[in-house]
């Protein structure tokens, strides 16, 4: 099982046997899901978030439908992203402040809103001016969950517990368990049913999801108002410096994922078998599943900086190939590597974030990274939207490999500063001596 090695060392250990010898634990997933509690906050978690995987498909898919341009589509979902991105931070940072229900109970309701006014804007053939305007408030209002789920696994695991790499593991073998799901969905109900059905789906299952999510209370982390020692008002997880540097790697992930949705639809239309796109991505959310679940089962020796480079170098060198496809079974064969290369980097992303930042940001630092992916997203759609429209879809398939290659040389010119610092914890706390539930302060944590 993967871990970083922290001054907590009990947590890591089995029982000492009557020898008074110590025989490394290996945590699971069974392990991990007999935690105390940890059932009230999955189900209800995977039911809020399974909506976002339909979101950007629905919208593509309806506004090429009803305007006759990868372009404008791109667009629209760019804009909805990018204002994703920008709010997310601010959600999180709520969400830290007041709590999640608070956060979440009035953003499902304006997202699910929002998104069936775009899907009647649409339908409408209303101006682009009117379809950007109402995609502002659709990202904005993107519930969370995935960052608040990951956060509720923080605060119930021991710092320093191996299961902390677990936990991040399964989340991500969840998010991409929705991303198998999601796209195919969306994709079915716009091509079987009608345009619009993907996009209305998922505002009404956002809306009942985010309601059972924000009604667990229970579980939820405790927010920074009731905690003594609590972060000053004001206080970003932006300013500790291994964040930003992750953020720009999940930037570069989030060009992966809008250029191959975009690029793949493209394609299928082009080769006049639309029907398929669902399928080809879900072959590539496929990948980045079993990816995921296998990061969580191998005891790792490496430390996670160093997973993080090759695995990041691993995707870039994959998406190299991908506009050279031109054929499905060839490209399904690629975007199933895609996946596969995925996987490592965002779990040793979010497994890093837990030693980076204290408990009292945690949430805000989650979604930064899940905004940096939703950023990438956004200007990989529109990159590929106007490449695919003006040269076909093989030239939208090179924006993944752009945004991974310049993320990368990022990465391996500032990987340095994953290295958590005290002085990081105390700015991203805002100063003050206060534990934050017993486990905003930690020691240095050597990671690798």
């Amino acid at each position: 099982m993967p871990r970083t090695p922290t001054s907590h060392t009990s947590t890591s250990r089995a029982p000492v046997s009557g020898g008074g010898s110590r025989t490394p634990a290996r945590p699971g997933y069974g392990q991990l899901l007999r935690t105390p509690g940890a059932w009230a906050f999955l189900l209800p978690g995977f039911a809020a978030r399974q909506p976002f995987a339909m979101l950007t498909i629905g919208i593509v898919l309806l506004v090429q439908h009803t305007t006759g341009s990868y372009g404008t589509a791109g667009a629209v979902s760019a804009v909805t992203g990018v204002s994703m991105a920008l709010f997310a931070p601010q959600s999180g940072k709520l969400s830290d402040r007041f709590g999640q229900s608070a956060v979440l109970l009035p953003g499902v309701i304006v997202h699910s809103a929002s998104g069936v006014l775009l899907a009647l804007l649409a339908l409408a053939h209303a101006p682009l001016w009117a379809l950007l305007a109402v995609a502002v408030p659709t990202g904005a209002s993107v519930p969370q969950v995935g960052p608040m789920v990951r956060a509720r696994w923080a605060a119930t695991l021991p710092t320093g517990s191996p299961l902390l790499q677990t936990a991040a593991a399964f989340e991500s073998v969840t998010d991409e368990f929705t991303f198998v799901i999601g796209p195919v969905l969306a994709t079915a109900l716009a091509t079987g049913v009608h345009p619009a059905a993907g996009l209305l789906s998922e505002a009404v299952l956002t809306l009942a999801g985010g309601l059972l999510f924000a009604a667990q209370r229970r579980t939820a982390p405790a927010s920074s108002r009731t905690v003594p020692g609590g972060r000053e008002r004001g206080a970003s997880a932006l300013r500790v410096p291994g964040v930003r540097v992750l953020a720009v790697a999940f930037l570069g992930i989030g060009t992966v994922f809008g250029g191959m949705q975009v690029s793949m639809t493209a394609f299928t239309e082009e080769i006049g078998r639309p029907g398929t796109n669902g399928l080809l991505y879900g072959v590539f959310a496929a990948g980045n599943m079993l990816a995921g679940i296998a990061c969580g089962a191998v005891a790792w020796k490496s430390g996670p900086k160093r997973r993080l480079v090759v695995g990041y170098t691993a995707l870039t060198l994959a998406t190299s190939m991908l506009w050279a496809a031109h054929a499905v079974p060839l490209l399904g064969g690629l975007g199933l590597l895609v996946g596969l290369t995925i996987a490592p980097a965002l779990i040793t992303g979010y497994t890093l974030v837990e030693s980076l930042v204290p408990a009292g940001v945690r949430t805000e630092a989650f979604t930064w990274l899940t905004g940096a992916v939703a950023l990438g997203q956004a200007a990989a759609a529109t990159a590929a939207g106007r490449l695919a429209d003006g040269l076909g879809a093989s030239a939208g398939f090179t924006v993944p490999l752009v945004g991974t290659g310049l993320a990368l040389v990022t990465l391996l010119a500032l990987r340095g500063r994953l290295v958590p610092r005290p002085g990081d914890v105390v700015a991203a706390r805002g100063g003050g001596t206060g534990h934050s539930s017993g486990i905003g302060h930690r020691e240095p944590v050597a990671v690798d």
